[in-house]
Order: C-alpha cells, then structure tokens, then sequence
C-alpha cells in the first residue's frame, strides 16, 4: 500500500461561510414587519388626531393657571363646553345653560364628581367682590374647575 503524505504546498485554506444576513429571508418575516410598521403608523396618527383634538384643553387649562381674576372662570368653563365636540343640539344648549342645568351638565361630562354647588359658585362669583372668597375658597374651586377641565370626557 502505498499511502503518499500531503506536502504542505498542497494545503488550502479553506474558505469562510457568507455572513449570515440579518434581514427576513421569508415573506412570512416581511409580512410580519409590514404589519409592525403599519400598527405603529396607525398609533402615531390616532396619538397626533388625539393631540390636536385635544388643544382646546391643553389652551383651557394655560388660560387657567394664568387667571388673575376669578369672574372670568364661569366663562372659560363655557368656552371650553363650547369647544368640546358635543351634539348640535347640544352645542345650542351650553350658552343658556345656568344653575341646576349647568351643573347636571358639569356632573355628565365630569369624569370626577363635581361639588354639588359648583354651578353656584360660579354664579356668584359675577356679583361678589374681588376679595369674597378666601384663600382656601378660591385654591378649591380653582382645583375642582382644573380638574374638570383636565378629564371632562365627551361622547364619542
């Protein structure tokens, strides 16, 4: 038997694998990817559209902290009412909305419960002085309208 010995010159080195790719190599990966960025396309526009309707409370709620006079509360709790997307029907009410009807309207689209005389208040406070309520009155009533303001929900 004759069993020759490879030489070294006859040694090859031998060639590396190609690289493994990091993209899907089936559809079922692709579909899968498309689905992905679809869903994420369809979240971003439903945050943007919840956004944008949203700016009336974001510029309520500014309107708010920058209040230096109290009578002007009753009317920006109107103006945003206004400005919520409510029924036509409805929309025609909120302007003549005063006292037990405003505050049924103020408790229904509240998602906290509202003082059972906020609507009184805010009456009042037309025709009381300047200096009427005291400290802790006016922090409370600005607090329970912020926070009315803040999570009031409408029908969709």
């Amino acid at each position: 038997m004759n069993t020759q010995v490879p030489s070294i010159e006859q040694l090859q080195e031998l060639g590396l694998p190609a690289p493994v790719s990091y993209w899907p190599q089936t559809w079922g990966w692709w579909l899968l990817l498309g689905l992905l960025v679809l869903g994420l396309l369809v979240w971003a526009a439903r945050a943007w559209l919840a956004w944008r309707r949203n700016a009336y409370r974001r510029e309520a709620l500014a309107r708010l902290e920058a209040l230096e006079d109290l009578r002007e509360l009753p009317v920006l709790l109107k103006r945003v009412a206004l400005s919520m997307p409510l029924t036509p029907e409805e929309r025609q009410r909120v302007p003549t909305l005063s006292g037990a009807d405003w505050q049924a309207f103020l408790q229904r689209h509240g998602a906290a419960p509202v003082p059972a005389d906020l609507s009184r208040q805010l009456a009042e406070l037309a025709y009381a002085p300047a200096d009427a309520l005291s400290a802790e009155q006016r922090t409370r009533l600005l607090a329970h309208c912020r926070t009315w303001v803040e999570g009031h929900h409408v029908a969709a």
